[in-house]
């Protein structure tokens, strides 16, 4: 019988916090959770971003290094998951069409990252009625609430590092959640320096579906 399910929130790695996993891993025993979801951006590949680069930082190939050694971490923790693959996962894709090159030449995200064979990835998955998507496309404190509206089902997104929230949406005939599930990065990194001035900061959390969905 499937019990509650564990929702990691955008990692970034290498730039997550450093008690991020170890949360994760106390909540997920806490609450005597089944399953895990990873809800996406689960390495952040700033180095190869459309954004302004840090002169100052690592090489593609170093970060890509640093994030493996992250990563056997995670893999160690949560041997079975269900990722959702974000915007930043998707980077790689992204700059082979930004240059022009077909699939055949690129390698797929798994096994550049060498996900074990118990983590099975998607852009989206569906568990006990309730739908699990990175959320890229939405913005705002209410993110959350305007994905569930549009999928008409409950969900559960990350994707804006500073909403934390559940919300509800009723008639006579149901009741939907929304759920956005902060993140784990470690905003004093380099690779969130854009954040410095901003007046919302990120969320540090995760989320627990319980109920079979309800």
């Amino acid at each position: 019988d499937r019990g509650a399910v564990l929702v990691i929130g955008d990692s970034h790695i290498p730039f997550e916090h450093k008690h991020y996993l170890d949360f994760c891993l106390e909540i997920y025993h806490r609450v005597k959770c089944t399953q895990v979801v990873h809800i996406g951006d689960l390495v952040d590949n700033h180095a190869i971003s459309y954004h302004e680069h840090d002169p100052n930082g690592q090489s593609p190939i170093d970060e890509m290094r640093e994030a493996d050694n992250h990563l056997k971490r995670w893999f160690k923790a949560f041997p079975s998951l269900f990722l959702c693959r974000g915007n930043h996962d998707a980077l790689v894709d992204r700059k082979s069409r930004t240059v022009g090159l077909p699939e055949r030449v690129f390698r797929q995200f798994r096994d550049i990252w060498r996900l074990p064979k118990g983590w099975q990835d998607a852009f989206s998955w569906e568990i006990d009625g309730v739908i699990y998507q990175h959320g890229t496309g939405y913005s705002g404190d209410n993110a959350h609430l305007k994905v569930a509206y549009n999928n008409r089902l409950s969900s559960v997104i990350g994707h804006t590092h500073s909403a934390g929230a559940v919300g509800y949406m009723a008639n006579e005939k149901e009741c939907i959640f929304g759920m956005n599930v902060g993140c784990g990065i470690e905003r004093s990194t380099y690779a969130f320096a854009y954040g410095k001035d901003f007046r919302k900061k990120p969320i540090l959390s995760c989320g627990v579906v319980t109920d079979k969905g309800r």
